[in-house]
């Protein structure tokens, strides 16, 4: 197999070394009229090729990595499989009010008339029960869950895991199991993309354990505040926050730190200062038993 990368980013060399396949850039050319054009730089004939891109800012990426999938075909590529630990347009799920577009149901299929396969993280799954009811092509979804509870246990002492919402749930509590620690959840409302307001669900008076908050996506940072302010209200001392795909920019990360949270970390899925736990090794993992005859 091949790995195609988005050009100047980490998940590709890394991809391939852990596969121990050769990494090419994907050449991307912007004309003055908008346009793109798309190189392959290497010989893809008789070749599975793995094309490397998270898909944050995903309407400047779509078309090139469309580009990039046919020309491989063309050119003799095996099948194309799509590495997106990010996988956007996942939250528009329903049709919130009237004229919306379910972006989550068309995303998924142009993808799908993209790719033959797709492997990617934690996707926010919340009105869909799964990836195969949008999408048409085999999907794997890598847990982030394992390498979060690693993280925890060799980094915070007494960790008191704390989901921001009941939809964080199920999530949180296996984060929780895997690390051998007591987990909470708190009670979310959302009035718009800016007005966030969380409050306890359970009483943490006396409690002495590290608060942990741990969310998927983290873009406004809005809904970390206000957790870090709920818990701040119980008395408890300034929480760590881990997210799975943290989008912030630096604005946001500031807001965050203002509010208390004494350290934010996240997966590898979004390249981002924030990055600490890998997830390189699982996507290889999973690539592979995507690809075995």
């Amino acid at each position: 197999m091949k790995v195609l990368a988005w050009p100047a980013t980490r998940l590709g060399p890394q991809l391939a070394a852990a596969l121990g396949c050769e990494c090419s850039d994907l050449q991307l050319h912007r004309f003055p009229d908008g346009e793109t054009l798309v190189r392959i730089a290497t010989d893809v004939k008789g070749e599975a090729v793995v094309i490397a891109a998270s898909l944050d800012r995903p309407d400047d990426k779509l078309l090139p990595l469309a580009f990039a999938a046919d020309a491989a075909r063309e050119l003799g590529a095996t099948r194309v499989v799509l590495v997106a630990p990010y996988l956007a347009y996942m939250r528009q799920d329903s049709r919130f009010h009237a004229g919306e577009a379910v972006t989550s149901r068309t995303f998924a299929r142009l993808l799908s008339s993209t790719f033959d396969a797709l492997v990617t993280v934690d996707p926010h799954l919340h009105r869909w029960a799964s990836l195969a009811q949008i999408y048409a092509v085999p999907s794997r979804i890598v847990p982030s869950a394992p390498a979060i509870a690693a993280w925890i246990a060799q980094n915070v002492a007494q960790p008191l895991i704390v989901g921001p919402d009941a939809e964080s749930e199920q999530w949180v509590a296996e984060v929780a199991r895997l690390a051998d620690a007591p987990y909470t959840v708190l009670e979310k409302q959302r009035r718009g993309d800016l007005d966030v307001d969380v409050h306890l669900r359970d009483a943490l008076v006396g409690e002495t354990g590290a608060p942990v908050l741990v969310d998927d996506i983290v873009s406004t940072g809005h809904t970390l505040v206000a957790a870090a302010q709920a818990l701040h209200a119980t008395g408890l001392r300034d929480p760590i926050a881990v997210g799975v795909h943290v989008l912030a920019d630096a604005p946001e990360l500031a807001a965050i730190r203002a509010a208390g949270v004494s350290l934010l970390v996240s997966c590898d899925t979004v390249e981002h200062p924030t990055n600490h736990i890998t997830l390189v090794p699982e996507l290889a993992r999973a690539v592979r038993a995507e690809l075995k005859p």
